[in-house]
């Protein structure tokens, strides 16, 4: 089991210098990945999305990356395109405002007049974004292995108090129909109620046996019971497993409150809401796991 939070880095070289990728991991319902690229290497933005999407399942992952040193040099300029440009300037200016100077600052502005210095060196640029989004993914999944251990004892140390409570309302059903039958017994005997104008003892058993069925439990707390066996064994899989607990809880949550509204014992009243306290507990975690 892996946490889906978590921060991981890495480097490659690049050029005469090196590319430096930083990922951070946080909670998500789904898969959002989002990609920041120095600007010489924009271009290569979805590339770097693409590469972490095939290796991710469920969470929000931020990917930043700087470079350090020069990575890829400095930008050219394409001089033919820039004398065309600036004759059009010229042209312009001499039909809209003759005898004014043309800036050269505005062939900063015109596309295309400098060639980004990733061109050339594309294979150089993939290869090192390669690596190191690949080396800071490896860092993240170690660090997200490490906390998914540090869930799954917890999530496991619930699950075991939820077991011991279910045992405890298992063992108190079968008294439950005892109980009722006794206190049933004597408000008749309380009431006068017997001999030969009494109740029926017929009628007293078909009252008994309706109440012993209001109060069975016993399909409830067997599906109860393998639910808790579904969600340890998840919590050994190294595959994503987040979306099956998180339905398991809910599933705990129904059984549990048709537990807690057939029984009438006070006993197991009280165990029921120490399960729900710990199923509402759980969901929280479980929204921190992949």
């Amino acid at each position: 089991m892996r946490s889906m939070t978590g921060f991981g880095a890495a480097d490659a070289t690049l050029g005469r210098g090196t590319l430096v990728v930083e990922v951070r991991a946080t909670n998500h319902r789904f898969l959002d990945v989002r990609v920041r690229l120095p600007h010489p290497l924009a271009d290569l933005a979805g590339f770097a999305e693409a590469t972490l999407r095939e290796r991710l399942a469920r969470g929000r992952f931020d990917l930043t990356a700087h470079l350090d040193g020069a990575a890829l040099g400095a930008p050219t300029l394409d001089k033919e395109r820039a004398r065309a440009a600036f004759r059009a300037l010229t042209e312009l200016r001499d039909e809209l405002a003759p005898g004014q100077e043309v800036p050269l600052s505005l062939l900063a502005s015109v596309p295309g007049i400098f060639a980004a210095p990733l061109e050339g060196n594309l294979d150089a640029a993939k290869a090192a974004v390669m690596a190191a989004t690949t080396g800071a993914l490896a860092a993240l999944d170690r660090m997200r292995d490490t906390e998914g251990a540090t869930l799954a004892r917890d999530l496991g140390a619930r699950l075991d108090r939820m077991r011991a409570s279910l045992e405890l309302v298992r063992a108190r059903t079968p008294d439950m129909t005892l109980l009722h039958r006794r206190r049933l017994l004597e408000r008749i005997e309380r009431l006068g109620l017997t001999g030969e104008l009494g109740i029926d003892g017929a009628r007293v058993e078909q009252e008994i046996a309706l109440f012993a069925d209001r109060v069975d439990v016993s399909e409830e707390l067997t599906r109860m019971g393998s639910h808790l066996d579904q969600a340890a064994s998840l919590l050994a899989c190294s595959e994503p497993v987040g979306r099956r607990l998180d339905f398991l809880l809910q599933e705990m949550t129904r059984e549990s409150n048709t537990i807690g509204a057939k029984s009438p014992d006070s006993a197991i009243s009280h165990a029921i809401v120490e399960i729900k306290a710990e199923i509402e507990r759980m969901r929280e975690q479980v929204q921190n796991v992949e």
